[in-house]
């Protein structure tokens, strides 16, 4: 677990620089989340570190298999300045914890809802989980274990969620296309979903 964890934060590093700053967050039955925060200009990203330490399995799995099995982390990237954005920290480790706490898969084109604002005064409440390597290559493990994917997390208000729901999660990334959504803006509205 620990060999996981170094190659994933020198991933991160070698892509973002060194942190700014970094929190850890331990649940009840968890092993403990790390967030880091990378500032680079006009903009802070936020990045796990610990959801990769083990596989995330199939909930109807009998046993989970403790090297095979999908493995990522998570990314946020918000402008900076415009919003408190720092207290993403808990909610991005509420996320984070989720394949342990509730045997979840997280993969490409997933909602994940925290229940409350990501942030104070967010519009947010919930992500959609984007496809991985844009920002951050996938980390290659040995055989056989799976690579670490780093996907990146997109804000979503409660109404572009709804619509997700019915519509998919690539008819919402084509609506925040066409409409030229700025996805970093932290104070940012809905866009039009007529």
């Amino acid at each position: 677990m620990g060999e996981v964890l170094a190659l994933v934060e020198a991933r991160l590093l070698t892509a973002f620089g060194e942190p700014d700053a970094r929190a850890a967050v331990t649940f009840l039955g968890t092993d403990r989340i790390e967030v880091l925060r990378f500032s680079d200009g006009d903009v802070v990203r936020y990045a796990t570190l610990g959801m990769s330490a083990s596989p995330m399995s199939d909930p109807t799995a009998a046993l989970a298999d403790p090297v095979k099995g999908p493995r990522a982390e998570l990314v946020l990237t918000v402008r900076a300045g415009l919003a408190e954005t720092d207290k993403v920290l808990r909610p991005l480790a509420v996320l984070a914890a989720s394949p342990q706490v509730e045997g979840v898969v997280v993969a490409p084109g997933a909602s994940l809802d925290v229940g409350e604002p990501l942030w104070p005064g967010a519009p947010f409440t919930s992500v959609l989980v984007a496809e991985p390597g844009g920002l951050v290559e996938d980390l290659d493990l040995d055989e056989p274990m799976d690579p670490v994917r780093f996907l990146p997390l997109l804000p979503m208000t409660q109404n572009e969620a709804a619509w997700k729901r019915v519509h998919g999660a690539g008819a919402l990334q084509e609506k925040w296309l066409n409409g030229k959504t700025d996805l970093r803006d932290p104070l940012r509205r809905s866009v039009p979903l007529d």
